[in-house]
């Protein structure tokens, strides 16, 4: 059961849940028009399971309901295009109704999934069943991340109780260091004003000028409510000058992936193994079946509108799903070898690395709520 939040304790709620899938795949790094985050439901909705699934279905809300107090995390939002209404006319609407009835919660992790870089995202399965070399993203861009920098400016013998709060809170925290800060010595002025309780200083309406400390911290955007919070707390002045300064993000993210294969092999024979491996069991390809290729391009879901990013990155074969008629015709004609592995395979295969991620980010916080892979398949095709 999902435990009530006493003093020492972390409600395993919604907003919780929330928070730990937020911090791993930031929002702030899905595309544009994309709708990620919660779907449907309220965060201090109690869950006692977490149900992951590629998509919402019917089916996979008749699974939910079975277990009272159960999340839905799917890579696919149900709610995608803006709804006029909440009605069961359309079938975004009849869904959201059927899991506020039934008190199933549903969030979404989508692009901000796509563009990770932690080998749960939807390029990674066939990154690694064929063993690529020298990845990269196949497209980059300079975003706004996940993680804000604190800047505060602190009294030097102040300093070693503030980091601790902050950390205690969840900032300094970089892979597997925590702790992590930089300072630099510098001189703070101010002139306090009736009503004031300085620190330190010559007295009310007296200029000062004090030793000080700039203290810069990274952290989670999500935990940044908590550590301002802690920072306040623990600092020594009255008002406590700070700054949040959101960073970017584009070295490592990013949509796709492209990288050479360990040898050079013919097309039919890595689509043999992208069908029989990832298992894509539709699976086609489009080019000439002897042609040796070594660069390949991927991008999982529905990719035709990555192909100019592909030609773009030297590949000989691209493979994503979804691809069009005349699309494939044109790629062809510049030269582009492609393979269509299908959009529900080649996301699929990345939903358990997905859930151990989201598990493992879990249980530090307390959350003790079981995490578990929903068992209705939902690829629509026969």
């Amino acid at each position: 059961m999902g435990i009530r939040a006493g003093e020492d304790e972390v409600a395993d709620d919604v907003g919780a849940w929330l928070e730990v899938l937020h911090e791993r795949y930031p929002p702030a790094q899905a595309a544009a028009w994309d709708n990620p985050g919660l779907q449907v439901g309220a965060p201090d909705w109690p869950v006692d399971r977490v149900l992951v699934t590629l998509d919402v279905t019917e089916a996979v809300l008749e699974e939910a309901a079975a277990v009272p107090g159960t999340l839905v995390i799917a890579h696919h939002p149900l709610l995608f295009r803006p709804l006029a209404r909440l009605t069961p006319d359309t079938a975004a609407g009849r869904l959201a109704l059927l899991a506020a009835r039934s008190g199933t919660a549903v969030a979404a992790a989508h692009t901000n999934l796509d563009v990770t870089d932690d080998g749960a995202g939807t390029n990674d399965p066939v990154v690694r069943l064929l063993d690529l070399e020298q990845v990269t993203p196949l497209t980059t861009e300079l975003r706004e991340g996940g993680r804000v920098k604190l800047v505060a400016f602190v009294p030097p013998e102040s300093v070693e109780e503030v980091l601790d709060a902050v950390s205690a809170a969840g900032a300094g925290r970089i892979g597997e260091y925590e702790r992590c800060a930089f300072r630099v010595e510098g001189t703070g002025t101010f002139r306090p004003l009736p009503g004031s309780d300085p620190y330190s200083g010559e007295g009310i309406g007296r200029t000062a000028q004090e030793r000080e400390l700039r203290l810069e911290v990274e952290l989670p955007r999500a935990r940044a409510g908590a550590v301002v919070s802690a920072l306040i707390d623990a600092h020594p002045y009255d008002e406590v000058a700070y700054d949040l300064v959101p960073l970017l993000d584009g070295a490592r993210t990013g949509f796709g992936r492209v990288g050479r294969l360990p040898a050079p092999q013919p097309l039919s024979e890595l689509a043999g193994a992208i069908r029989d491996r990832l298992p894509a069991p539709h699976l086609r390809f489009a080019g000439d079946p002897d042609r040796v290729v070594s660069r390949v391009a991927i991008v999982g879901g529905a990719g035709d509108s990555l192909i100019d990013a592909a030609l773009a990155s030297g590949a000989e074969v691209y493979v994503t799903g979804d691809l069009r008629h005349h699309v494939t015709l044109d790629a062809l004609t510049r030269g582009l070898a492609l393979i269509d592995a299908g959009h529900h395979a080649t996301e699929v295969a990345a939903m358990p690395t997905f859930l151990a991620r989201l598990e493992a980010a879990a249980r530090p916080r307390g959350l003790d709520a079981p995490v578990v892979a929903s068992a209705v398949p939902t690829v629509p095709w026969r």
